[in-house]
């Protein structure tokens, strides 16, 4: 089963890279990818597409339905309800407003089941906060917005490895201090039903982190591992899945390891990020499971350094496209019941 409803993307930072890093994939991939269009200005990305020399015509649409008859020859860009300004690399908040409105209407136009799922560019939260922007990233916020009681897990997936940190925005500190039993749980259980209704992995086996090094020792540098993770995975011993850990953080990912699991639960960001950056940089996708639509996003950043050049690799952007597309099919398939259909 497929479906056939467009992926819809958000404009991002308009002084990042998110509008040519989009141009250049309907330019170089609209053939292999899904329909999708953008929620931007159209003259901006006329002048950006003029300016960095990437060649793609826009086609202005009213409807997220108007997707697929205009996809074949031209990009098609839902407008927002005013211009935008800004120029690449600009350290502008003015456009702020136009960044949290592409936002919220790709939310609206999923949960009312008009697309097939959400691929967000990338925004840099400092620069919406007088906006009203409080949450600490997208994931937070499309949570909020979704009214989730508690927020999303990020899953990070790429050809080579699937990770999830449990703590996501805080320092390595606060990291530590947060970690409880309960909310190592939740982010097994919700990335469990993901991997069973977004990825069609029908018994996922499961490898959990421990926070200290080599998993603690026993006990001996420290007992994080004793004391909360591993009665977070007590707590799932009835489920289809199978869960192993805490393992040793040091020794988790390399070839032979990486085989013997379907996504690594991790214990921090960086923990997390770190091996899946290193192994596939440029195909790595965030994926927001647990809401009630689909949502993925390029992994990376706003990159204001190289904005406007047309120097941007849209490899990520285009797998986000792609692997929302592919978990709205699934979801289908697998009957999945927090699916906006």
């Amino acid at each position: 089963m497929t479906d056939d409803r467009p992926v819809v993307v958000t404009m991002g930072d308009p002084a990042g890279i998110g509008g040519e890093i989009a141009l250049m994939a309907w330019r170089d991939h609209r053939i292999a990818l899904p329909p999708f269009y953008l929620l931007d200005d159209p003259d901006r990305l006329n002048r950006l597409s003029d300016a960095a020399g990437i060649e793609c015509p826009i086609a202005e649409i009213d409807y997220a339905d108007d997707t697929e008859k205009m996809f074949k020859d031209a990009l098609p860009v839902m407008r927002l309800s005013r211009p935008v300004h800004a120029l690449p690399g600009d350290d502008s908040t003015a456009d702020g407003p136009m960044v949290i409105e592409a936002i919220d209407r790709a939310i609206d136009t999923a949960m009312a089941g008009e697309a097939a799922g959400i691929t967000t560019n990338p925004i840099q939260k400092s620069r919406l906060y007088d906006a009203g922007f409080t949450a600490p990233g997208h994931t937070e916020y499309l949570g909020e917005r979704a009214g989730l009681d508690t927020p999303p897990v990020m899953l990070l997936a790429s050809p080579n490895l699937k990770v999830v940190p449990v703590t996501i925005h805080l320092s390595l500190k606060d990291a530590i201090g947060v970690l409880t039993t309960e909310e190592i749980a939740r982010t097994l259980e919700i990335t469990i039903n993901s991997l069973k209704f977004d990825y069609g992995v029908s018994h996922p086996r499961i490898a959990v982190s421990g926070l200290n090094p080599h998993a603690g020792e026993g006990g001996h540098m420290g007992r994080e591992e004793i004391d909360i993770i591993r009665p977070a995975i007590d707590q799932l011993s009835g489920v289809d899945a199978e869960i192993r850990g805490p393992l040793a953080g040091d020794t988790m990912f390399h070839e032979a390891a990486r085989r013997t699991y379907d996504v690594a639960v991790c214990m921090y960001h960086d923990q997390a990020l770190i091996p899946m950056k290193t192994l596939d940089f440029d195909n790595g996708v965030n994926v927001s499971v647990g809401l009630p639509f689909v949502r993925t996003s390029p992994d990376h950043g706003t990159a204001y350094n190289i904005a406007g050049t047309a120097a941007a690799n849209p490899t990520s952007l285009v797998s986000a496209i792609r692997m929302a597309a592919e978990i709205a099919a699934c979801r289908r398939r697998t009957g999945n019941g927090y699916s906006c259909a």
